[in-house]
Formats: structure tokens, sequence, C-alpha cells
């Protein structure tokens, strides 16, 4: 009976982390129906319902519950050590999954991890691009990039790059229609481009900070996103104020193309960490990974 129901328990763990038929249908690489059949049959033959099923959502009983919190975890363990065999081959192999924000991608985690990809084809890296502080625990990743105060303290957290300061910006032309900015509150007369936060669904309070004295800004203005990329090109057309990290606006600062403004109101903070559990056994794939994206202030010394 164990070996009749192993695979019929793995669709139910994945049916319950996913929250749909569908999506641990695609998870698992089989049909909608074949699954929710394989757990119809686990159900008649532990004689006790596991989901309630609706048209729009699933859920799970109290029998449900009780069974993922005893072996979801299980399954997790088993993949785990499956990983950690991969040091035994003669180089290491597997899946590395990876959620952060779009821009991350392109400037730190591609052009760091390109080389090892190189050197170790048989490793496969996919990334979630999300700007919703996930729990990578829960939705099954590997591990999560987000800036180094924002990290559960139960998790290891490796810097991936420098320390970083929010830059508050606009377009020489933007300021020909407003006055320059001296002090955060003026921003509350400025057309400033805000952005909705995934996870509360409120948006974005601009924190500053100068000589001990903290300010926090509600701003308004004609233009609201969710992520990152149209909000830059909104302040190069001059349509507002922006305020994103120093690294997201540094070839455009550069370049005229935006002028930073309150810069003495923006204080350094700890930049990008990649972060994981750390009950975790990471495999030797994983291992590579964060060895590559590791930043180190001072380079390292050869030999």
């Amino acid at each position: 009976m164990i070996k009749r129901n192993l695979n019929d328990l793995l669709g139910f763990v994945t049916v319950a982390r996913e929250g749909s038929f569908t999506r641990a249908a695609a998870t698992l690489g089989v049909t909608q129906s074949a699954l929710s059949q394989a757990i119809r049959g686990l159900e008649e033959r532990l004689q006790i319902r596991l989901l309630t099923r609706t048209t729009r959502s699933i859920s799970l009983t109290p029998a449900g519950e009780r069974l993922i919190q005893s072996i979801g975890n299980r399954f997790d363990e088993i993949e785990a050590e499956l990983d950690a065999l991969t040091a035994l081959r003669e180089k290491p192999g597997g899946t590395v999954r990876i959620t952060c924000g779009d821009g991350m991608i392109q400037r730190v985690l591609l052009p760091k991890l390109a080389p090892l990809l190189q050197q170790y084809p048989d490793i496969k890296l996919e990334f979630d691009m999300s700007y919703a502080l996930r729990d990578i625990v829960a939705d099954r990743f590997d591990a999560g990039v987000r800036w180094g105060k924002t990290i559960d303290r139960d998790m290891i957290a490796v810097p991936i790059g420098p320390p970083l300061r929010m830059v508050v910006a606009a377009s020489p032309e933007y300021f020909t229609r407003y006055p320059v900015p001296l002090h955060p509150n003026d921003l509350m007369a400025q057309d400033c481009i805000n952005q909705r936060m995934p996870s509360s669904g409120g948006l974005y309070v601009w924190d500053f900070e100068k000589d001990g004295e903290k300010i926090n800004v509600r701003v308004d203005g004609s233009l609201i996103f969710n992520t990152v990329p149209p909000q830059i090109d909104a302040a190069l057309a001059g349509l507002g104020v922006v305020l994103l990290p120093e690294d997201e606006l540094q070839s455009h600062l550069e370049s005229g193309q935006l002028v930073r403004v309150l810069e003495d109101w923006c204080p350094v903070f700890e930049g990008y960490h990649l972060y994981y559990p750390s009950r975790r056994q990471p495999s030797p794939a994983f291992s590579l990974v964060v060895n590559a994206l590791r930043y180190e202030s001072r380079p390292r010394q050869p030999g």
C-alpha cells in the first residue's frame, strides 16, 4: 500500500501547496484530470476526505491539514538528499530556483552566473521575477534576493552587492516646471511616481534620514506602477520624481538624463543579499551558485 500511495501523496502535497489542481498538475507534469483522479483514489483508500473542493477554490480538511504537516517536509528532505547526491558525480548538477526582481537578474545574477553555467552545464537555473516578499520555504525556492535589512533573522543572508542608497531624481525638463525640493516635505507639492507594493497592496512610503532625524513622506502623483522599469521610463520622460535604488538609476544619472536631489537625506544601507533557510542542507549546485554570487569588498587574492 505504501508503494501504491507514494505518487498520490506527492500529488496531494503539491495540490495543497499550490492551492490549485491546475498549477499542481503543471508542476508535476501530469494532466489535471489524472491528478484529480489520483487524489480521489487516495481519499477512497484512506476513507477520509483530505480536500474540500468548490468551483473556485480548494482547501484542506482537518485530516488534510494533519497529513500535510506530517509528510510535507519529508518530501522536501528526500528531494534535498537526492540533490546532495550530485556531490558524488563528476560534475554537480540539478536545478536552483531563485526569486528576485527583474533588474537584479540583468545587473547581477546573470553576469555572475553565466561563467558557472559554462563550467557546469548540468546545473539549471530557474528565476521567478517577483517584487513580492515571497515565502521561499512555502513556495519551494532555493533562495531569494532582498535588501539585507528586510531579511528574516532565521535565514542565512549572503551579500551579493555593495551597500546602496536610495536616490530621488527627475529629469532636467521636469525641474523647469517644478522647484527643486530642498527638504523631503517639499515632495508633497511635487508630481511623484508611486509604486504599489505587491505584498501589502499599499503605496510605498518614501523614507528619509539625516543627522538622526527620520521622516516618512506619503507622496502623491499622477502615476502608479507595480514594477521598476516603467518608473524609470516615466522619470526619463519628465513625468515625475522617482525614488529608486542608486544602481537602478546610475547610468541615467551619469549621462545627465536624470538629476539627483535630496542626496543628504538618503543614507547608505545594506545592499542586496541572497537569502535561504538556515536549516536546509545546500546541494553542491546551490553552493556553487552562492559562491559565484558572493560579494567581497576586496578582490580575492590569487593562490
